[in-house]
């Protein structure tokens, strides 16, 4: 039978499904869009699932933040390739997915998935659907509620890199440019007091093993240890790290400079700590030719 243009525009607008398989799904289904509807879902999660092993370590991050509520949302969500998280559809799914995090008390992962969503059953149900439109495996990977109690200072680094500080003062500049600190630098604890004492053992083994290896002579390898690991620990502290605005400071004396104290902190970036496969472009373009045999 033959179907006509109106229709296949029809069923897209319903399903925002690709012209073309809306096409073939009215065709199967002689014209009933309950049918081709059902069809579309079908061959959606299909789609959905045979994507799903598949790395994804490009995406975005963002914040939200709602100042009524002292409330602060920060979201890591990722796709396949770094086109396709501009694809508005992408971005698109984001944002629902901050709205409905900032508005709904959610605690983990699987309670989002399996939480309702405008137009969905659920949240998987919407991911799997963006997975089938865009082609590439999309994952929730992380995201933290926070409740700040001083000043919050944001920053986003092209939607790359997210940063929050809660800062115990009312200085919104010190706050955002502690944001921007943390951003750039990337330290792991707000103060050595907050570093795991297995962390400072194992390094502390480390540069001792080092010193050893090298012969440096016995009296001299305590001095070189405490040395280099307090350099060390400055590097993975807020406090310890050396002011990115001003080289003479380190974030100690500029938070006593202003009497502050920093709450918290947050920092995500996007797809940090996720295994990536190394891939040259011929690698790639021979998989392709396989594929297509």
């Amino acid at each position: 039978m033959g179907i006509s243009a109106i229709d296949v525009k029809k069923l897209r607008t319903l399903t925002n499904a690709g012209m073309m398989d809306c096409k073939r799904a009215l065709m199967e289904s002689q014209g009933d869009f309950q049918k081709a509807g059902s069809l579309l879902k079908e061959r959606g999660q299909s789609k959905a699932d045979s994507k799903s092993g598949r790395i994804a370590a490009q995406g975005i991050v963002s914040i939200e933040i709602e100042e009524l509520k002292h409330l602060a949302l920060v979201l890591e969500i990722n796709c396949e390739t770094d086109f396709a998280a501009k694809d508005d559809q992408f971005v698109e799914f984001s944002n629902q997915i901050s709205n409905l995090l900032v508005n709904e008390k959610i605690e983990n992962i699987d309670q989002l998935l399996n939480s309702s969503i405008s137009g969905f059953e659920r949240v998987e149900d919407f991911r799997k659907s963006v997975v089938a439109k865009l082609g590439e495996n999309i994952t929730i990977r992380r995201f933290a509620r926070i409740f700040y109690q001083g000043t919050l200072g944001s920053y986003i680094h092209g939607n790359k890199i997210a940063a929050l500080v809660d800062l115990d003062i009312d200085d919104k500049d010190l706050a955002k440019n502690l944001a921007m600190q943390v951003a750039a630098s990337k330290p792991q604890y707000i103060d050595q007091t907050d570093i795991p004492k297995e962390i400072i053992d194992g390094e502390s083994r480390i540069l001792r093993s080092h010193a050893e290896q090298e012969g440096k002579p016995k009296e001299i390898i305590e001095k070189i240890v405490t040395g280099k690991l307090n350099k060390y620990l400055n590097e993975i502290t807020l406090l310890g790290q050396e002011y990115i605005k001003d080289s003479d400071l380190n974030i100690s004396q500029l938070l006593k400079k202003s009497n502050a104290t920093v709450n918290l902190f947050v920092r995500y970036e996007v797809g940090e700590g996720i295994e990536q496969k190394d891939k040259n472009f011929a690698d790639e373009v021979k998989e392709q030719v396989d594929a297509s045999k």
